[in-house]
């Protein structure tokens, strides 16, 4: 930053490492996924706000998931798009709006296991509780569960990023280690605080998931009913597979930020969990869940001429 005078204010962000040969296919790849995620991701909630026959405890749940993709990816992904074609030493971003991007940025990722450790209890109760599962996961029960997901994330990412604004950002976007990286205080509550909460998100939904899997495995190979197993194996391995991309994208941003020598991996990889999870959980739900796949097939027949039909949910009560 020679022969440059900045506020005290203002940040240099490093944003995405291309060349300029390479900036605007990489626009448009991240470009295309962006708007991937934002359709697929909406119109699964839309989808499943407007069936009625998907307002179920397990389709409400991916509701959640769906609008934190969307909030996920929009913190991210338009920033980078934005500086694509800036110089790198012109991405100037203010304190302010930095420690907003981190702030979402570690909501996002924390609602996300929220939501997995929620679903994951849905799915335990559906299969091995079947006969009070109507009874429990009501859909009040549901959004109290899903208010639970967001405030306990809110509060516990807002003291993580609280505790680090007490200035180039060396990553593709605003994070808690980039912003303590610039202190030039005694920054040991930081990483005792950001390593307990590490521990504390992934250690709940990881015991949390594998407790809840291990005994719908159990009860499965205890059961001779092979439509159940079979339904069983379907809803499980959906949300296994999403729950398994959000670990190993959350994992390797953890472990490359304790390796500086990695540095250029560990920034390609900050963005995987903001780009990948959205994208693919889409696909996951929206795709594999024969409920959700057959009311696409069906809503693009209704959108053929002459076979366009209307129904509330109150007409099928």
């Amino acid at each position: 930053m020679e022969n440059q005078t900045l506020d005290l204010d203002v940040l240099i962000v490093e944003g995405l490492k291309v060349t300029p040969q390479s900036s605007v296919p990489a626009f448009i790849l991240l470009l295309l996924i962006y708007i991937f995620i934002m359709v697929s991701n909406i119109g699964l909630v839309v989808l499943i706000s407007t069936e009625c026959s998907l307002h179920q405890p397990m389709y409400l749940l991916f509701c959640n998931m769906s609008i934190n993709d969307v909030f996920g990816a929009s913190t991210i992904i338009p920033r980078i798009l934005s500086d694509v074609f800036i110089p790198m030493s012109q991405r100037f971003m203010s304190y302010n709006e930095c420690v907003i991007q981190a702030f979402c940025a570690h909501f996002h990722a924390g609602i996300a296991h929220a939501v997995l450790i929620i679903m994951a209890f849905d799915r335990y109760m559906a299969i091995c509780k079947p006969l009070h599962y109507a009874a429990i996961m009501t859909h009040r029960m549901v959004l109290g569960l899903s208010v639970w997901a967001w405030s306990i994330s809110f509060l516990l990412v807002g003291i993580l990023i609280g505790l680090s604004v007490r200035l180039v950002i060396l990553n593709p976007f605003c994070d808690n280690a980039s912003l303590f990286k610039l202190s030039c205080e005694n920054i040991l509550i930081n990483h005792v605080y950001g390593l307990g909460i590490t521990v504390v998100i992934l250690g709940s939904s990881l015991c949390s998931v594998m407790l809840t899997y291990l005994r719908i495995a159990m009860v499965c190979l205890r059961s001779k009913n092979k439509a159940l197993n079979s339904k069983a194996l379907q809803t499980c391995a959906t949300h296994l597979a999403a729950y398994a991309i959000l670990l190993f994208s959350g994992c390797i941003i953890i472990i490359l930020h304790r390796f500086p020598h990695l540095s250029d991996h560990g920034k390609l990889a900050s963005i995987i969990i903001h780009v990948v999870p959205p994208a693919m959980n889409a696909i996951i739900y929206g795709l594999q869940i024969k409920a959700v796949r057959e009311k696409i097939i069906i809503i693009f027949k209704r959108a053929t001429p002459g076979k366009v039909k209307v129904t509330n949910c109150d007409s099928q009560k």
